[in-house]
């Protein structure tokens, strides 16, 4: 059966007179509609074609005779099995109805059971609540008195720590369970603006007994630790560090324990510094430093130096004992304790190096100790500040020593040097005692300039040096050439100054002086270039000619009327010149050979031939002047002025 067949068209209408067509009987009408049907849009249809595809399996003639049999007898088997079924579940939910029953029968008799015993519990269950309530009350009454005791009061251990007996090492839990004594005692305060007063008192009273005994413990145990402290060099705990910032609330405790530490360390700090003197560092080295006692600038160098080494090592380990401490005067008590500490060293160090000092081991080496003290005295005060009197005072004290006696033995060489003055030597040089004295000189400066002193105490330093040396050498000078004639006089007095003066151009602070000696100088080279001027003159015939034309006055009348100043005279000196013009260093003072600078040489042969100049060219214009009345003045000086300065230049 197709399902997509078109429906037959319609039948024609019967012609009139004629019998109905074959379509139109009941049976036709029926296979027409089952032909027009469509199955497709019929599920009842297809789906009980499709359960009788399940047994309907042959299509023969008898299986369609006996389909509507087969269909009536299948409904009848599912019926059966229908009220089968059925049956189990009335029967299930009938077994179900009767334990429904059962259960409400056993309700009702529990419920009525249960209002039974309430009735008969009811006062039970009123105490029960009341103390339901009063247990609540207490639990939270326990808890604000557990908040309390926390709050207010020490654990047992906390306070086994804290009255622990003398041999008990304080540990870092002693300084937390201090701390919580002193928050304790802070925070009862807060009982006592309440209405709990008694127990804030009775609390804090407890507390402060309690800080007092655990302070009392904590000062004990860091006293002993303080007295084990007697090595040359100490290691400090940081559970000391931590004592000395809980002692900080108890000044006196804390100031004794300081004092403590301070003896401690004095002792081993003398102790160390009498070992490095004799018996040196561990195996022989360093050496001990009494074996360099030959050697005086080393023997006291090595002491200062073992005590700044010293202090520097001491504040270090007083910083780091009092690192965590807060309240104000730190530095001065780290300053005051190694003042004390070191005061034990200041004895044993003053007998030495006065020792040294009076041994007088030499100017030089004093100076260089005074400038060693000085240097000390300035690093060691930079660290420990004057808190260390003692110490300073007694760097102090051997410093204006050993400087006094310094100069005390500049002055001896000054009366030394006045008391028998030499004689100049024939080359007119520095005499013996000179260079003895300008060496010596040049060696304090030398040391003077190497030294590290600050720059102001080497400056007042070096002014009292040179006026102690300087002014007796001039002095002695001065006396020495008094004897002799006034150009060897000027030409030793030349050297002698040219030498100072060399020597302290190599050094620092000399501007004053080498100015000084500079204008002295010049005040010798003027006498010098006089003579020299002089000296041609009188050799060149020039000095008589030139005397009389100094004396010359116009109303004594012409100047060629004058004895020896006629032109016969005049042409034989000017013969005599020409002699010194052809050789100019002929005519030399022999005192200019004896000086040690050629540049001074120099210097007066070039101003001493300007003034030769000069004085010929006065003789020069005298001659030509028409009032003096000389005939043919050419013919006497045949060579001017520039002539004549350009044959000496």
């Amino acid at each position: 059966m197709a399902d997509t067949a078109a429906p037959p068209p319609p039948p024609a209408a019967p012609a009139p007179g004629l019998p109905a067509a074959p379509g139109t009987n009941p049976l036709s009408r029926k296979l027409n509609k089952i032909l027009e049907t469509r199955l497709d849009n019929d599920k009842e249809m297809l789906e009980a074609l499709k359960a009788l595809s399940t047994f309907f399996v042959e299509n023969s003639l008898r299986t369609r005779r006996n389909l509507r049999g087969d269909i009536e007898r299948r409904s009848l088997a599912i019926n059966e099995e229908f009220v089968h079924i059925f049956k189990q579940v009335k029967e299930e939910l009938e077994s179900i109805n009767e334990d429904v029953q059962a259960m409400s029968s056993c309700c009702e008799d529990m419920s009525s059971r249960l209002k039974a015993a309430k009735e008969q519990t009811q006062d039970l269950i009123v105490k029960t609540t009341k103390l339901q309530a009063e247990n609540q009350r207490l639990e939270m009454k326990a808890q604000v008195a557990d908040a309390f005791i926390a709050k207010f009061q020490l654990t047992p251990d906390e306070m086994n720590l804290l009255r622990g007996t003398k041999d008990e090492p304080i540990t870092e839990d002693f300084f937390k369970a201090l701390g919580r004594v002193k928050q304790i005692h802070d925070d009862v305060k807060i009982l006592l603006r309440t209405n709990q007063q008694r127990a804030g008192l009775e609390i804090m009273e407890q507390m402060a007994l309690l800080q007092e005994t655990s302070y009392e413990r904590l000062y004990r145990w860091t006293q002993n630790e303080c007295r084990t402290l007697t090595q040359e060099s100490c290691d400090i705990s940081p559970v000391l560090a931590q004592a000395m910032e809980a002692l900080q609330d108890r000044p006196v405790l804390y100031k004794y324990t300081l004092d403590e530490f301070g003896t401690a360390r004095r002792s081993a700090v003398v102790r160390g510094f009498i070992d490095a003197l004799t018996r040196g560092g561990l195996g022989g080295t360093p050496r001990p430093i009494e074996m360099h006692s030959h050697d005086p600038l080393r023997y006291v160098g090595d002491m200062l130096a073992w005590l700044h080494q010293a202090t520097a090592s001491e504040k270090e380990h007083l910083e780091a004992m009092l690192k965590l401490v807060t309240i104000q005067g730190v530095e001065e008590n780290i300053q005051e304790v190694v003042g004390h500490i070191t005061e034990g060293v200041c004895r044993p160090l003053k007998v030495r190096i006065e020792q040294v000092i009076v041994a007088e081991p030499g100017a030089v080496l004093l100076y260089k100790i005074s400038n060693l003290l000085k240097f000390y005295h300035h690093t060691i005060s930079g660290i420990v500040g004057n808190s260390a009197a003692t110490l300073l005072t007694t760097i102090e004290e051997m410093h204006l020593l050993s400087k006094k006696i310094f100069f005390n033995s500049l002055s001896l060489h000054a009366s030394k040097l006045m008391d028998k003055v030499e004689l100049p030597p024939p080359d007119l040089g520095p005499s013996s005692a000179l260079n003895q004295t300008l060496n010596l000189l040049r060696e304090v400066l030398a040391s003077h300039d190497s030294s590290v002193i600050p720059l102001d105490a080497r400056q007042a330093d070096f002014v009292q040096v040179l006026s102690c040396v300087l002014d007796p050498l001039l002095q002695m000078c001065t006396m020495s050439a008094s004897n002799l004639g006034t150009a060897d006089m000027a030409a030793y007095m030349v050297n002698s100054l040219y030498m100072m003066r060399t020597t302290l151009a190599l050094f620092e602070f000399t501007d004053k002086r080498l100015e000084m000696l500079q204008f002295q100088i010049e005040a010798h080279l003027d006498t010098l270039i006089n003579e020299q001027a002089s000296y041609v003159l009188t050799r060149a015939g020039l000095s008589y000619i030139y005397n009389a034309l100094q004396q010359h006055k116009p109303e004594q009348g012409p100047l060629s009327n004058l004895s020896s100043m006629d032109s016969v005279s005049l042409k034989v000196a000017m013969a005599q010149f020409d002699r010194y013009l052809s050789a100019p260093d002929s005519l030399l003072m022999s005192q200019l050979n004896f000086l040690l600078s050629a540049t001074v040489k120099e210097q007066i042969i070039k101003q001493s031939t300007e003034l030769v100049c000069r004085a010929y060219s006065e003789l020069y214009a005298a001659v030509m002047d028409p009032s003096n009345e000389y005939k043919d003045p050419e013919t006497i000086l045949h060579r001017s002025p520039h002539q004549v300065q350009a044959l000496l230049s």
